[in-house]
């Protein structure tokens, strides 16, 4: 089961303040036992919503691009780990470990193609979804 903790953006993460070099070293300790779990997929910090974008595909025909700076700081995500447990409970397990002071993480479940009913896809849908996860894994 693959997951993705999800570190919610902060006012001074939006304003591109960097954390305490003892956050990085926490962070690095962190990152290191989730490696050496083997449980970790992939991790990294966003830069602020001030150098994204939104492309909102409301209008149908034309998505409206619309840049950054966004305002509500609860809805953004400054950073992400993905890891690939047996259950919930040991991504909760890892989650509660996280340094983090102050901050929120989400955790939220990725979807796998196995979470799908038979007939949510075409046959060929599922075989080009294959194709693409075992060449990413190469």
């Amino acid at each position: 089961m693959r997951f993705m903790l999800i570190v919610k953006a902060s006012e001074a993460s939006e304003a591109g303040e960097l954390p305490p070099k003892e956050a990085f070293d926490a962070m690095g300790r962190y990152n290191e036992e989730l490696v050496k779990a083997g449980v970790l997929l992939a991790a990294d910090g966003l830069q602020p919503s001030s150098m994204g974008a939104r492309i909102d595909f409301t209008n149908p025909g034309k998505p409206a691009i619309i840049d950054g700076p966004f305002t509500e700081t609860k809805e953004l995500i400054a950073g992400y780990w993905l890891i690939q447990v047996a259950s919930r409970d040991e991504a909760l397990a890892w989650a509660v470990r996280a340094p983090f002071g102050g901050g929120v993480l989400e955790l939220r479940q990725v979807h796998e193609v196995s979470d799908f009913p038979p007939d949510a896809m075409s046959p060929e849908a599922a075989e080009r979804d294959r194709r693409l996860r075992e060449q990413l894994s190469s």
